[in-house]
């Protein structure tokens, strides 16, 4: 029951993009169409879930034991920085449109915060291994939730029509809030 609880928190109740406003750059940049959201949400996903492994493991046996703490940031950094040219380097041989379409938002995972903040949120909250893993893949899903959401309602806005000043990024940044909005509701469930 702990992990629906972490993952209904972590979606709904915390999500990363619309409750701690982390990862905000790939969430308005890659949500004009909902295929390159789902693209950006699923190698979102799989770096979380990948970064959130690696890092716990080299904070628990690593950076603890030969008390290098101050240099968390940088190893995070360095350990996302290899996943996230994993993942750049298999969408460019084996999905190239998604590649394409992704373009500069793709490198930007590496300094995406929502992907550091989980890593370093994980380590805040003292979660184990398979916590902290499932913690990140809720977070994940939750970035990925965001992102298609949006998506959608920019390409219903886009058949809509808008006041010249409200078009394109405006709009976008209004209708951010509202879901914001929106999704705080959810935090009474949180209790």
């Amino acid at each position: 029951m702990e992990i629906f609880a972490i993952f209904i928190s972590a979606i709904f109740v915390n999500n990363i993009v619309l409750a701690q406003y982390l990862g905000n750059c790939p969430y308005l940049g890659c949500s004009k169409e909902k295929s390159v959201a789902l693209g950006m949400g699923g190698a979102v996903i799989f770096v979380i879930i990948v970064s959130t492994f690696c890092t716990w493991l080299m904070q628990r046996y690593v950076l603890d034991p030969y008390d290098l703490g101050y240099l968390q940031t940088i190893v995070f950094i360095v350990v996302i920085a290899a996943l996230v040219q994993f993942v750049e380097m298999f969408l460019k041989k084996a999905v190239p449109p998604l590649y394409a379409a992704l373009g500069i938002f793709l490198p930007l995972i590496t300094t995406n915060c929502a992907v550091m903040g989980v890593a370093i949120l994980v380590q805040r909250e003292g979660f184990g291994l398979l916590e902290s893993v499932i913690w990140g893949a809720a977070y994940s899903v939750g970035f990925t939730l965001a992102l298609l959401l949006m998506a959608g309602i920019r390409e219903r806005l886009d058949t809509c029509r808008l006041p010249k000043a409200m078009a394109g990024t405006p709009i976008a940044l209004v209708m951010a809030g509202l879901m914001s909005l929106a999704f705080m509701g959810f935090k009474g469930m949180g209790h």
